[in-house]
């Protein structure tokens, strides 16, 4: 019997990004420049609804996903696995709580929590995936790379900003123009979004407890 915990977290998932990716095509959100418009520009207009909807079912996926894991006892309640995982999902729902800057209004103090909010969450979770999927898919060597592959090319997006970030102190442009930011945060939220699904969908198998020793990731 497939893990019902499990999925749970991949059609939630799954739903979340459907909901995403439809702020690309209805109005007026299609409109959003989506080459230099980050995703959390959605939250700024009427589809604000939307995209909060489809930020919480992903956390609430993911979090069906590392309860799936800590239920079939692919890692322990307290490893570092479920407190980067416990990090990503508490980071969406403070995206959610506060909005992004609007800029034509200027700089705000919950603006300023989304953006670090966003920091914590595109970091956490890809390192969450690769602590957890040679557990996830011990002979499974496909998966377990296509996962850690996925949250590797993450955070390699992640430090492409990180670069922006530097070459701004070293007195270069702002590190916003650095890289069409809104592609780049997009395919930064697929792939890690992509990592956790591929871990939800090896989760699915188990079809009960495993008798093993766990391992403290």
């Amino acid at each position: 019997m497939p893990s019902r915990s499990a999925l749970a977290s991949v059609v939630t998932l799954l739903l979340g990004i459907v909901l995403m990716l439809s702020l690309h095509v209805v109005p007026p959100t299609n409109e959003i420049n989506v080459v230099r418009r980050t995703l959390s520009e959605y939250a700024l207009g009427p589809n604000k609804w939307l995209f909060d909807l489809a930020v919480l079912l992903v956390a609430i996926g993911s979090a069906l996903g590392f309860f799936a894991a800590v239920r079939h006892r692919v890692v322990r309640p307290y490893s570092g696995t479920v407190v980067l995982g416990a990090l990503w999902i508490a980071s969406l729902l403070v995206i959610v709580a506060f909005t992004k800057t609007d800029w034509t209004v200027g700089p705000s103090i919950g603006g300023t929590i989304h953006r670090y909010a966003s920091v914590v969450g595109f970091v956490s979770l890809p390192l969450a995936v690769l602590l957890v999927a040679h557990k996830v898919f011990p002979d499974r060597s496909a998966w377990r790379w296509v996962a850690r592959g996925f949250a590797t090319v993450s955070l390699g997006w992640f430090g492409l900003i990180l670069v922006g970030v530097v070459r701004m102190g070293m007195g270069y442009g702002p590190w916003w123009r650095f890289v069409p930011l809104g592609l780049v945060e997009r395919a930064m939220a697929l792939t890690a979004v992509a990592a956790i699904l591929v871990l939800a969908l090896g989760l699915v198998r188990v079809a009960k407890p495993r008798d093993v020793v766990l391992a403290p990731v």
